[in-house]
């Protein structure tokens, strides 16, 4: 595989960044999708109170940073603003679950609870295109950033699933079961193997980050909990493999049923 020179990898950084007030007010005004937003410490006035509207209400992250930060991301003279604009097209879950419902399938959604590695979310998207997922959930805050890394090591999948993107996590759970489907989480505080549910019916499956695993508040939320057996007495699977090895149990009896 060729690797890329440090000259192509500071291009692509580069090319995620948009600085300046105007540019970064009417990429906003225009829906472009940004990962964060960097606003100089300090900064107050109108143009402040308009861009933090326009990202709450896309769900967009921003932080005031010292003057430092903001010169180390770019030389150009960004007057104190500069947005990472995001490499790919995020969806509304809302839609996404219509379409599935409107073509006549069986819902299976991924929900990532603080998963913050990069690759070992790029790894769980190829999972969940490979295993027909219709789509990935993330959270505005705390989930890993869609980057070029994360992109390269799903292969690309992650620009052929939908990713949505949600201010909160819980409401997402709670629209998800309302409209039908069962919340599956993965843990190891359960007896029940992955094996003994019924994966066929609309589903959503509930991972949570390395070490920390799915939040008490979210957990509670799910329907059913889940473990994937392991030999010996190690406690847990890397989450991009067993979020793998749940999703192909559901590929499993979805193509037997």
């Amino acid at each position: 595989m060729k690797r890329r020179s440090n000259k192509e990898r500071t291009k692509e950084r580069k090319a995620q960044f948009i600085f300046g007030r105007h540019p970064l007010l009417e990429a906003l005004k225009a829906g472009r999708g940004f990962e964060k937003i960097f606003l100089l410490k300090g900064m107050r006035g109108e143009y402040t109170k308009t861009v933090m509207e326009l990202a709450k209400q896309e769900g967009i992250p921003v932080v005031y940073v010292p003057i430092e930060k903001l010169n180390r991301l770019t030389r150009k003279n960004h007057q104190g603003v500069v947005g990472i604009a995001s490499l790919i097209q995020y969806y509304q879950l809302e839609d996404v679950l219509a379409h599935v419902y409107d073509r006549g399938e069986v819902p299976l959604f991924l929900l990532c609870d603080g998963v913050t590695d990069v690759r070992n979310f790029g790894a769980i998207c190829r999972s969940a295109l490979c295993a027909g997922a219709h789509g990935v959930v993330i959270t505005a805050k705390g989930s890993a950033s869609v980057n070029s890394d994360a992109i390269k090591t799903s292969a690309g999948a992650i620009e052929q699933i939908p990713i949505c993107k949600v201010r909160f996590l819980d409401k997402a759970i709670n629209y998800l079961k309302y409209n039908g489907l069962q919340i599956v989480a993965s843990t190891i505080e359960t007896d029940q193997l992955v094996d003994k549910i019924d994966w066929t019916i609309p589903t959503a499956v509930l991972i949570g980050a390395e070490g920390e695993g799915i939040r008490p508040k979210h957990l509670e939320l799910a329907d059913t909990a889940v473990r994937i057996p392991i030999a010996g007495d190690f406690d847990s699977y890397n989450v991009s493999v067993a979020t793998g090895i749940l999703l192909y149990e559901s590929l499993k009896q979805r193509l037997n049923s």
